[in-house]
């Protein structure tokens, strides 16, 4: 075999680069993702997908907060942030009414985490838009109206 000195200097580069990532980059544990709820992202009708997701669509009002442009000139790129500060978060849902599919996310949170996610969302009308919070197995919700000047879901 013979190896130009270039080829054995990218050789021992990419086996050194390799060596130090975390044995977690190589072989991922999947049991640490959560399941893709794929049935309730294609669900049309908004208590539905809230009664397939969390069990129940009478969700109340939680110290949550919602961050979102009053007019959204284009719904096709809607910035929307959501905070919260109970503790325990699980997961923060973001749903819009008005949408031929309303569940537009979903994250689950490592309990270490803080309750903050920023997203951009498509919006094809004027509609509310919807953060469910889950804490400590408890749920909450707020809302806020986003008006849409060109709408972004085939609008």
């Amino acid at each position: 075999m013979n190896l130009a000195r270039r080829d054995i200097l990218k050789l021992g580069l990419t086996g050194a680069a390799l060596a130090t990532l975390p044995i977690g980059v190589l072989v991922p544990d999947r049991s640490a993702h959560a399941a893709y709820p794929e049935a309730v992202f294609k669900e049309k009708d908004l208590d539905k997908a809230l009664q397939d997701l969390f069990g129940t669509s009478d969700i109340p009002a939680g110290d949550i907060k919602i961050k979102a442009p009053d007019i959204a000139e284009n719904g096709a790129v809607v910035p929307v942030s959501v905070s919260t500060s109970i503790g325990g978060v699980e997961s923060i849902t973001l749903l819009v009414k008005e949408n031929p599919s309303p569940l537009v996310a979903h994250f689950e949170l490592n309990p270490r985490a803080d309750g903050y996610i920023a997203t951009r969302i498509k919006m094809g009308k004027t509609s509310p838009v919807i953060a469910v919070v889950k804490a400590d197995g408890k749920l909450y919700s707020a809302s806020k109206t986003v008006k849409v000047t060109i709408g972004g879901c085939g609008g």
